[in-house]
């Protein structure tokens, strides 16, 4: 037994390494590795030839650059301001005497210049014949000059003819020769800059022919790699590109075969698995692009655009619906109670259109109920009457009707509905429209107080109208177009004037008069409103500072608002005001709305106290008017309060209001406040709130808004009383 293997064959491990190397350079990457070995190889012998001749090229067109150009520039130069002193002694000779001084100061200008080149060039040349020229150069500028004097001593001596005798006779060759030495200089100049281009020229060619023969020599080498290249991988890859073609089409059910090089049979192999798992991927992704995952109904993308396979009826009545309370339920019961809230209602929903519109036997849809965003919805439908669409709305809002159990607490399902339609479902764009128009029915359906609204042209043009209002009022408050009316406050007890509120008033310059009530509201839903306050604010300092002398008695108060109280950037603008201006701070009041107290109370309150700190008296208007407000009255650093006039109106005979009022001005007195009464209207009111106690007045009775020349009236009677 130990014979026999002694016998048998060794392995030759020289043999197995020759073998490996064989195999190797079957694979597609060995041979790649080598070829491109090979090839940079060339590529870095040809850079560094390369490089050593453009070494040598860039120190000989250095020396062009540095030395040879910038030395013909000034030769140039000077063979210019040669030629042009001629002309200019011209000048000075022919020069009325008002104006030789001019003339003088050109010409010697003129010579500073030559004589600045000639000095310039003495350290330049190294050429004995240049240095030699550029001697004689001197000496002709020496006579020049010498010439010169004599030519402008006689042009001082007003004797011309003699002057042009000396300039023909004297300067003028003198010129001439100073002009032949520097041209002489510029055509040597030029010889040498001649000779050193040819030389770069030479030079190139050398190193053109040089990177041309090692051009070639690449070019061959590469031909033959692609070409045994392309044996290997083009045609193996050929086949991929096509099974790739039908993948990119949507055909994942052909694969490919196994050919080629190893690694071609690994990708044709990994292309396989690929179309598989896309197959799959897309499958899901197709599913997710259309579906919400909170609901499981269609989004707005099926909506907009539906699916090829999706089998829809024209559409041309669209149903959008909100859910009410959504985000105070998020913030109180928190975001999970919220999406079990939409899960309920998508169900619901999709109960009644299932029963409305059952499927048809074809797979005809003629409703798509689709979830939006949060907690709102939108349905579809398919030609209806506007009967028909709203009994629909009907049918949801009773399905909602029972309440839901949250966490032991019971919450109703409140929703409201646009509708609009349109005449051509398959229009271009009908989708959107219908779903834009439904979003500004819903709008207005919020705002009116209504369950369901369908749109209308007037209701678009409305939004478009205080849309553009909003835009200008951006630019009103810079363009003077907004104004400051007064309101006087009058003391209950004598009459007189305590003070005045100041109220906004907008004079547009093509609308005219535009009312508050037009622009406020929704400049305060876009946060306009800040900017009013800001303009209110120095409108009254700049009013108190004018009235420092003739009515230190009377104050101004402005409203602030809910987005007021969160702008840190008020108390900052009320101090600088009050300093620039002088302006003893007690007579600035500001007047807070008691429900915007309630927004975000720590911070109202904590803004409230900065400005205080500054001595700026607060008021709360509006008073009795809020409900939750009352346990932050004692925090709040307030010194009036403003009874709103819902409560005064008909307060002589309406024996309620008159015991809500006591009780406000009793709460009032107890705490340190003065009481305001807003609204005052009837001298009986009047002598109402004097019997109830109250302290100062502000109303119709007493004075309407005030500007212009009314106002200027009202305050030289204020001066005189």
């Amino acid at each position: 037994m130990q014979a026999d293997t002694a016998d048998a064959p060794q392995p030759d491990p020289a043999r197995s390494r020759s073998q490996h190397v064989l195999r190797g350079l079957t694979r597609v990457s060995w041979r790649l590795a080598l070829g491109f070995g090979a090839l940079l190889l060339l590529m870095l012998v040809s850079l560094g030839l390369a490089m050593t001749q453009i070494r040598a090229m860039s120190d000989l067109t250095q020396g062009f650059g540095t030395q040879d150009l910038p030395r013909l520039m000034q030769v140039q130069t000077l063979t210019v301001y040669t030629e042009g002193a001629g002309n200019a002694l011209l000048r000075l000779m022919n020069a009325p005497r008002d104006q030789r001084v001019a003339e003088y100061a050109e010409v010697d200008e003129r010579n500073r210049r030559i004589d600045g080149l000639v000095q310039s060039l003495r350290s330049r040349f190294d050429d004995p014949a240049q240095e030699e020229t550029l001697g004689r150069l001197v000496a002709a500028r020496a006579r020049y000059a010498d010439a010169f004097i004599a030519m402008a001593d006689e042009v001082e001596a007003d004797d011309l003819r003699l002057a042009r005798r000396v300039y023909a006779e004297q300067v003028r060759p003198a010129l001439q020769d100073l002009l032949s030495h520097s041209n002489a200089l510029m055509r040597r100049e030029r010889e040498r800059i001649e000779s050193r281009l040819e030389q770069a020229r030479e030079q190139s060619n050398r190193i053109f022919l040089g990177l041309v023969g090692l051009g070639v020599i690449a070019m061959l080498f590469a031909v033959l790699l692609a070409w045994r290249t392309t044996r290997s991988v083009v045609t193996p890859l050929t086949a991929l590109e096509a099974s790739a073609l039908r993948i990119a089409q949507g055909d994942y059910s052909s694969t490919t075969e196994a050919l080629g090089s190893e690694e071609v049979v690994r990708v044709q192999q990994a292309l396989n698995t690929m179309t598989a798992a896309i197959a799959a991927r897309e499958h899901d992704i197709e599913r997710l692009a259309y579906l919400d995952v909170l609901t499981g109904l269609p989004n707005r993308t099926y909506l907009l655009q539906p699916p090829a396979s999706a089998r829809l009826a024209p559409l041309n009545c669209h149903v959008l619906f909100d859910l009410a309370r959504l985000k105070t339920i998020n913030e109180t019961l928190g975001y999970a109670t919220g999406d079990m809230l939409i899960r309920e209602v998508a169900r619901r929903a999709k109960s009644v259109v299932d029963q409305v519109y059952p499927q048809t036997p074809g797979g005809l849809t003629k409703a798509v109920l689709t979830h939006l965003s949060a907690g709102r919805f939108a349905l579809a439908m398919a030609p209806v009457s506007r009967s028909a669409a709203e009994d629909v709305c009907h049918q949801l809002e009773e399905a909602m009707r029972a309440p839901v159990d949250c966490s032991g607490q019971s919450v109703d399902l409140s929703l409201v509905f646009g509708l609009s339609e349109v005449s051509e479902p398959l229009a271009a764009g009908a989708p959107l429209t219908l779903l834009r128009n439904a979003e500004i029915a819903l709008q207005s359906a919020k705002r009116t107080a209504h369950t369901f609204a369908w749109y209308s042209e007037v209701q678009e043009a409305a939004r478009l109208s205080h849309l553009s209002l909003l835009s200008e009022l951006r630019s009103a408050t810079a363009s003077h177009h907004l104004q400051m009316w007064l309101q006087p406050k009058l003391a209950l007890s004598d009459g007189r004037a305590v003070g005045v509120e100041a109220l906004v008033r907008w004079q547009h310059p093509a609308r005219g008069f535009i009312q508050p009530g037009e622009f406020v509201p929704f400049a305060e839903q876009t946060g306009a409103i800040k900017q009013i306050t800001h303009w209110m604010l120095e409108q009254a300092v700049r009013t108190l500072a004018d009235w420092a002398r003739p009515h230190p008695q009377l104050g101004i108060a402005i409203n602030i608002s809910t987005h007021d109280l969160q702008d840190d950037s008020l108390v900052r603008q009320a101090r600088h005001l009050l300093e620039r201006h002088a302006v003893v701070p007690e007579r600035l009041r500001m007047e807070i709305v008691e429900t915007g107290l309630m927004q975000d109370p720590e911070h109202s309150v904590a803004m409230l106290h900065a400005l205080r700190s500054l001595g700026v008296q607060l008021s709360v208007d509006d008073f009795g008017t809020g409900y939750s407000s009352l346990a932050y009255l004692r925090r709040l650093p307030v010194s009036e309060l403003k009874i709103d006039r819902s409560f005064i109106s008909g307060l002589d005979h309406q024996l309620v209001n008159q015991r809500l009022v006591r009780t406000m001005v009793e709460l009032g007195h107890g705490m340190g406040l003065s009481v305001t009464a807003e609204g005052v209207e009837t001298e009986a009111e009047r002598q109402a709130l004097i019997a109830l106690g109250c302290d100062v007045m502000q109303g119709y009775l007493g004075s309407r808004p005030l500007h212009g020349e009314a106002l200027q009236t009202w305050l030289k009677g204020q001066a005189q009383g």
